[in-house]
């Protein structure tokens, strides 16, 4: 499997500036740029496969070059640590992929600009089709979030968001992983060994732990169920502001978001059109072909 190119940007915080990771698949002149966002916990590398797949249909259908880009959202894989972990929240983030989007756009002018978002990659997703950006998003892929989030799912991230682990091995750490992600749907051993193995970094002792910062749990351990709901709120306002084609992919078992909350997406905004994946939670891998071509046909990178 071919490797991205990895590089940085350098964003702005309260205590500073700190750099965020993001890998690059494609022709870096391709001005048509797909942005891959991943969820709480994960990193850009994720998106691999998906990656590879729309670069390479592209090409095969004869349409302009499609670059993708995979940020490590900051506090995961490769991008820096926050000094101060409560800043590990929504509008850091979004800040820092607007300032991403400026800089290649600055490098090389965007004429197209798509996002799949997979869960907090598709609230910041939201975010920045529903404000002003050098060139605005065109087509927006929401995977299994939308406005609001279940209580019930926030409960169950302050049980594991932080815990890092410490694993002898990187499928010790894959077992692990596993446990709390079935929901994420069937997967072969090696394609989750796949999705694992950039999910860790080996410490000093050889031993290996998850690659992000443990302190991301400090905000998710502070949320209110008062805080959750004025959230969810502000989240519907954004959501129907955003003017772009939108999808949902569904997770049909999903915890985290109920059909009546994909019922009134149908109908507020920008009225999603919806593909539901049956035996799959939250959230979709997104690395399986019937889940890609969800998206390569919702982006129309097909012949």
């Amino acid at each position: 499997m071919f490797e991205p190119v990895l590089d940085f940007v350098s964003c702005p915080n309260p205590q500073g500036t700190h750099r965020m990771a993001y890998g690059s698949w494609g022709d870096p002149a391709a001005s048509h740029v797909v942005f891959c966002v991943h969820g709480l916990t994960r990193q850009g590398r994720d998106f691999d496969v998906l990656a590879q797949a729309l670069v390479a249909s592209a090409q095969e259908a004869g349409l302009p070059a499609v670059r993708v880009i995979c940020p490590d959202v900051v506090g995961r894989g490769k991008s820096d640590w926050l000094k101060d972990p409560m800043g590990y929240q929504f509008p850091q983030y979004a800040g820092d992929m607007a300032v991403l989007v400026h800089k290649l756009n600055a490098e090389q002018a965007i004429s197209r600009l798509d996002w799949v978002g997979t869960s907090m990659g598709g609230v910041i997703g939201m975010l920045l089709a529903a404000q002003d950006l050098p060139v605005p998003v065109r087509h927006l892929v929401l995977n299994d979030i939308g406005p609001v989030v279940s209580w019930s799912s926030i409960l169950n991230m302050k049980t594991y968001v932080g815990e890092v682990g410490k694993f002898q091995t990187v499928q010790e750490a894959a077992n692990a992983m596993w446990e709390i992600s079935k929901s994420f749907g069937p997967h072969t051993s090696a394609e989750w060994l796949a999705l694992s193995q950039n999910m860790v970094r080996r410490l000093e002792d050889g031993t290996y732990c998850l690659h992000y910062d443990p302190e991301l749990r400090q905000p998710i351990r502070a949320v209110t169920q008062e805080q959750a709901q004025a959230g969810e709120a502000m989240l519907w306002q954004v959501y129907d502001l955003i003017p772009c084609k939108t999808l949902l992919i569904h997770g049909a078992e999903s915890e985290l978001l109920s059909l009546s909350a994909v019922n009134e997406m149908k109908l507020r905004g920008p009225r999603v059109q919806v593909a539901s994946l049956q035996g799959v939670g939250h959230a979709p891998t997104l690395t399986h072909e019937d889940q890609i071509d969800i998206v390569r046909q919702f982006l129309g990178l097909h012949a």
